[in-house]
Formats: C-alpha cells, sequence, structure tokens
C-alpha cells in the first residue's frame, strides 16, 4: 500500500491507510491475542476482547464509527457493484482474520458485514484486505488521474473491457484494428462498446443477464451469437 498508484494517492492525501496491531491492545503480559477454542478442534482463535479494544480505539480516535468489514470466506463475494457501495463511506475498517477465524460474538457485536474474496480459504485475511483496501482505492477521487481510468474497465459497468492495443501497429503480423487508427472517435466508441458486449458474451455469459443494455444492444448480441452458431442470451 506504500508502492505505485496507491503509494502515490497516500502521499498526495488522497486516501490515508493506517495499520492497528491487535498486540497492542492485548491484556496479559505475553501480548496473546488468541487462544484455543471451546468444544475442541485443531488451531487457535483470534479473542474478541483485543478486537473490540482496538476498534473501540479507533471510533475515539476517529470521531467515527467506521464500517467494519471482517474478511471470510463465509462472507458475500466481492464485486465491483460492492466496491460502488463502499466507496460512500468516508470510513472503512478491515478485520483481518488469522489461524481459525475470530471469536464469534465480535462478530455480532461489531462487525457491519463480512466480504470474501473467492470461494476458496487462506492462511488469513491480510490478503483479503489487500484486495479490497486496492480495489477500493481505485475509486477514491483523486487516487487515479482520471474517473476514465475505471468507468471503462472490465466489471465497472457490468461488462467485460474491449481489447486494447498500443505500439507497433503491426506486431508478429497481427495488425491493430484499422478502426482504431482512423481517428474517428465515435466509431471508436461504438467498435469499443460492441467488443465488451461481444467479449462479456463469449467469456461470462452470466453478467449479461445483469447488465444493463439498450434493445439494441440485445439484437446485436443475439446477432452474433446466431452467426457464431451460438445460443442466444
Amino acid at each position: 500500500m506504500g508502492e505505485s498508484i496507491i503509494g502515490r494517492a497516500r502521499k498526495k492525501g488522497a486516501i490515508e491507510v493506517e495499520c492497528h496491531q491487535l498486540r497492542d491492545y492485548a491484556f496479559d503480559k505475553h501480548k496473546r491475542v488468541d487462544d484455543t477454542t471451546y468444544g475442541g478442534g485443531m488451531g487457535m482463535l483470534l479473542m474478541a476482547e483485543p478486537i473490540a479494544l482496538c476498534f473501540e480505539d479507533i471510533c475515539r480516535r476517529t470521531g467515527t464509527r467506521p464500517r467494519l468489514i471482517y474478511m471470510s470466506p463465509q462472507g458475500e463475494t466481492l464485486t465491483q457493484k460492492k466496491l460502488a457501495e463502499l466507496s460512500e463511506h468516508e470510513n472503512i475498517c478491515i478485520l483481518c482474520g488469522h489461524y481459525e477465524g475470530v471469536d464469534e460474538r465480535v462478530l455480532e457485536e461489531y462487525v457491519d458485514e463480512q466480504i470474501s474474496i473467492g470461494d476458496y480459504v487462506l492462511t488469513g485475511g491480510e490478503l483479503p484486505a489487500l484486495v479490497l483496501a486496492d480495489s477500493l482505492s481505485r475509486l477514491v477521487t483523486g487516487v487515479l488521474s482520471d474517473d476514465e481510468c475505471f468507468e471503462e474497465e472490465s466489471h465497472y459497468n457490468g461488462l467485460l473491457e474491449y481489447p486494447q492495443y498500443t505500439k507497433p501497429a503491426i506486431w508478429h503480423g497481427r495488425e491493430v484494428p484499422e478502426i482504431l487508427l482512423s481517428g474517428h472517435h465515435e466509431n471508436i466508441k461504438k467498435w469499443r462498446r460492441e467488443q465488451m458486449l461481444i467479449r462479456t458474451a463469449e467469456k461470462r455469459p452470466d453478467m449479461l443477464e445483469r447488465a444493463e443494455l439498450t434493445e439494441m444492444e440485445r439484437r446485436f448480441i443475439c446477432d452474433y451469437l446466431e452467426s457464431n452458431g451460438e445460443s442466444k442470451i
């Protein structure tokens, strides 16, 4: 979070990122924040009290109650739509589980929602937290050079992104589509939208069911699929 786009955004004050060490809120001389689980079983569990003390301290220091998100494979799968919703909050606090997770009672009392980055299990919530922080930061004004940088990316508008090219115009016998060299911005815009529709229909047809499409765009996709011997959406 200190490098590249996110690092530069932090330096200029577009976003603030702060990490909080749970051991600073431990209450025994060994600074323990985990213990064995009731009922038996393998692994250790993060205790509720250090987490609660940490979050309450954050609330006092910021003068607000940040939205507390627990990264968990049991949570709602992270999507661009969810990121757009979260970007409306001024302060986000991310709780990272570790070992066997955290005491259920702290989830019930403090956590606003649980979010997953996919249907698999990691050794801890640190990497998912970084994924959430990075993808969410990109939507904050001033982080990217222009909102257009993310408005046409995959998933932002419910479709996959169009193919892109750079110099040279011919590489290994493969040519850049002629329309991109034409300088006709309206035609290029139309071509890119059509490519987004085609790519989504080919690679993620499930997304088309949720995308906001005009009737003309739906007909375009149907005609494309029919011409390629595929089923209609």
